[in-house]
């Protein structure tokens, strides 16, 4: 075994006693050549002070090399990172031994020799490293690994403040290296920032290629969606995972984390961009309030009651048929309201929040349910939602959608509340399916209770599919990519609207404040997307190519599977076209056609017959006689936007 091989299977301690012996040794030498260089001879010390100043340099210079690390580095792999710190090392201790010698009082000593001590023992120390290095390695090539730099590289696309916090977080982990930022801005474009340069977005396709990046983390958490948007629409096309950072008013500590990264949500592929809502309007029919929240453990529902419960009802009621539903959404709003009594300007009391289990078409649970607590506001959510089960599945779906609205409606107008806004859907305009025309139903029930003289003020409120509820297609896309595909789209053409969850509760509870009652409120949905566009940008934005004939390489396959029973190649929010707009950009207001309430309970007694009896074609009949523009069957034909024969009935909205 030679002396190099037998140098690395040495201990840890024992190889960083031999670098401190070297170091030693080279700054004293560093330091007498100093002296001899300025002095114009070979310098020996006349006096005991100027001897104790001599080996003062490199005692000090050894601290501070391991204080700085140096003894951590690989000796064999320093590279250019391992070099400055090498020269950074020097410079601290040569400045730390000039005030030492300043501290000592020796006098007429050439200041000179401070300058010309950094540079000898800068060279001096990064020679012997690199003579030693390039020995052990040549001597024992078999200990060079494969990769000397294992760290991922990324780019943080954002040079603000958080993305500066980012990189200084990136910077505490051994595992991530920032070779770059992006940012559209004239003024930092060039600009060196904590020793990583910012580029412009047009350039990055060249740095993803030369440093080989893997990752690009979007730091721009107060820009506007549709801002992120672009940033997106950039990223798109190359090959890379993108991550990114919360809005910072999210982010509890205050100081960026990595654990603050996430993976691109809907939201940010949407471009929507927020309206600050109205808090007189959110607030001026629920503070002080009981509040009834049916289905309260669904997406909405639950969204609903978390709203709610900042705006300060008396009571906040939980109606739901799902016990662990029911059972989560509890203890979210338990933890909610200790954050709530210990945070900055809590409320002065709380809301007592209750839990009742048992469905809507319970009629005694829900008339005993609202006489007890005396229930002034009533927001019905609970309906089944899912087209393809409910298709299949018609009675069910009828009596939970269409007669738990009536039960509850009917209970309600008795016992005298204030208010009842009821969870429609787009898919109630002209349906296709008997998911929306039990929908259109629960409206007809509304609209007819309207029209007859009482105290409950009954209005709707109908909105297009909201991001990541559950059953969405963006939580089946996104769990499809994860298991590597292929992802299901129904139909090539197919075309959706799509708003945050958020946002459709707190619209739905602005548009319920405004009502006065029979009215059909509908939500501005946004631009409407292409199913097909947003899986394959969420495939690409994960760092995956998708594969067709083009790339038959690729990793994610998008395989189309047709309509399911009921769906639409697109959906419609208004029946006619007499809509007017309201006091708020997103909420639009129209009169659609009624049925007369007696009318429409003989409708009802026959529906309910029908069911009883099993008879699905009287049932269909049915849905045919009372629901407008009833078409089972007819979603395949319908035209997609886009092309000429796209009228959308929304269009007034936009």
């Amino acid at each position: 075994m030679n002396f190099a091989v037998w140098l690395i299977e040495r201990p840890r301690w024992f190889k960083r006693i031999f670098l401190i012996a070297n170091d030693f040794a080279m700054l004293g030498i560093a330091l007498w050549a100093a002296y001899s260089l300025r002095l114009s001879r070979i310098y020996i010390p006349e006096t005991w002070q100027t001897m104790l100043l001599l080996l003062a340099a490199p005692i000090i210079g050894v601290f501070v090399f391991y204080w700085r690390g140096l003894y951590k580095l690989v000796t064999r792999f320093i590279g250019p990172s391992g070099t400055t710190q090498i020269y950074i090392a020097v410079i601290i201790a040569a400045v730390l031994w000039a005030l030492v010698v300043y501290l000592s009082g020796v006098k007429n000593h050439p200041r000179s020799v401070v300058v010309i001590y950094a540079l000898i023992a800068a060279i001096l120390i990064r020679l012997s490293r690199q003579w030693a290095g390039s020995m052990l390695l040549k001597a024992a090539p078999q200990y060079e690994p494969i990769q000397t730099d294992v760290r991922k590289n990324v780019i943080i696309y954002g040079a603000g403040p958080a993305g500066i916090q980012l990189l200084r977080a990136l910077n505490e982990m051994e595992t991530y290296r920032t070779v770059a930022f992006i940012d559209s801005s004239p003024s930092l474009a060039g600009q060196v920032v904590h020793g990583v340069k910012v580029i412009r977005p047009e350039k990055i396709g060249k740095v993803i290629a030369d440093e080989k990046v893997d990752e690009v983390l979007l730091a721009a958490p107060s820009a506007l969606r549709s801002e992120r948007r672009v940033a997106l629409k950039v990223l798109e096309q190359y090959p890379v995972e993108v991550k990114t950072l919360p809005a910072l008013e999210e982010i509890a500590s205050g100081r960026v984390e990595i654990s603050d990264l996430r993976p691109i949500d809907v939201e940010d592929l949407l471009g929507r961009d927020p309206v600050e809502p109205d808090t007189a309007l959110l607030a001026s029919q629920v503070r002080d309030k009981s509040v009834l929240i049916t289905g309260a453990g669904g997406s909405i529902g639950s969204e609903l009651t978390r709203q709610l419960l900042q705006l300060g009802p008396k009571t906040l009621i939980l109606f739901d048929v799902s016990e662990p539903a029911l059972y989560e959404i509890s203890l979210e709003l338990a933890e909610m309201q200790r954050r709530m009594r210990v945070g900055p300007g809590g409320p002065e009391r709380q809301t007592t929040v209750v839990q009742i289990l048992g469905s809507v078409l319970d009629r005694d649970l829900v008339r005993r349910t609202i006489d007890q607590h005396n229930v002034e506001v009533i927001y019905h959510a609970a309906a089944y939602k899912h087209v393809p089960i409910v298709e299949v599945n018609p009675a069910v779906g009828l009596q939970n959608n269409t007669f738990g609205t009536l039960v509850v409606a009917e209970a309600a107008r008795n016992a005298g509340v204030e208010r009842f806004v009821l969870i429609s859907s787009d898919k109630a305009v002209r349906p296709t399916n008997v998911m929306g025309a039990s929908k259109r139903l629960a409206e007809l029930i509304l609209q007819a209770l309207a029209e007859d003289p009482h105290n409950t003020t009954f209005t709707m409120v109908r909105f297009g599919n909201v991001l990541d509820s559950s059953g969405s297609v963006v939580r089946l896309f996104r769990k499809q990519i994860k298991t590597g595909g292929p992802v299901t789209v129904t139909h090539p053409e197919v075309i959706r609207y799509f708003m945050s969850i958020p946002e459709a509760a707190q619209l739905v509870i602005q548009a319920g404040a405004m009502a006065e009652g029979g009215e059909v409120f509908v939500l501005e949905m946004g631009t409407p997307v292409k199913i097909d566009d947003l899986a394959r940008t969420m495939i690409r934005l994960s760092g995956l190519e998708v594969q067709d004939e083009a790339h038959p390489d690729g990793d994610v396959e998008i395989r189309y599977v047709g309509l399911r029973p009921g769906e639409k190649l697109y959906e419609e929010l208004l029946i006619g076209e007499d809509t007017t707009g309201t006091d708020h950009p997103r909420i639009f207001k129209t009169s659609e056609p009624v049925l007369a309430y007696e009318e429409l309970i003989a409708a009802l007694e026959r529906f309910e017959k029908a069911i009883a009896n099993n008879d699905l074609t009287e049932v269909q009949e049915m849905l045919h006689a009372t629901v407008e523009g009833y078409a089972p069957g007819s979603a395949t034909a319908a035209a997609a936007p886009g092309t000429d024969e796209w009228q959308p009935q929304s269009q007034t909205l936009h």
